[in-house]
């Protein structure tokens, strides 16, 4: 069985957090998130805390869209970074320096429909492969049918 049908295992069995856990597992960031875009705001849908589970995520939880790394996922179809801290385009952002690593993409409700953001995070720099990053891909494609509305 390969990673991938590991992962739809996890989901099968599991939902959501089982799949996630699976991803987080897979690198060193310490959260992999989904979120739903509602309203010009990131909902956390699902979250996943290898270090803490007990961490007060309360300010994870609603994001305003301009606030967020997933706004440029949602304008440019990804955003990869190991180290935020430096980036021009980011310069004046709320989170950068704060969150140094981010790796997200979109994930479809629908062909043409935005449900919004799958994302590994992390409060330090963490490289992602290129491999994992292809890995992400495709887990951002079979995500869809495991989300509500």
């Amino acid at each position: 069985m390969d990673d991938y049908d590991k992962l739809s295992q996890s989901l099968n069995s599991g939902g959501l957090e089982a799949g996630l856990r699976f991803l987080n597992q897979r690198v060193n960031h310490r959260f992999t998130a989904i979120y739903r875009l509602e309203e010009m705001v990131l909902h956390n849908v699902e979250l996943v805390d290898k270090v803490d589970d007990d961490f007060d995520h309360s300010s994870l939880q609603a994001i305003p869209l301009g606030d967020s790394f997933c706004q440029f996922v949602l304008r440019d179809g990804l955003f990869r970074t190991s180290r935020t801290t430096g980036m021009d385009m980011l310069n004046g952002h709320p989170y950068q320096s704060v969150l140094e690593s981010y790796v997200g993409l979109p994930l479809m409700s629908a062909p043409d429909k935005m449900f919004g953001t799958l994302c590994h995070f992390d409060f330090g720099e963490q490289p992602l492969t290129d491999e994992e990053f292809g890995f992400l891909q495709r887990a951002a494609r079979l995500l869809p049918r495991y989300l509500q509305g």
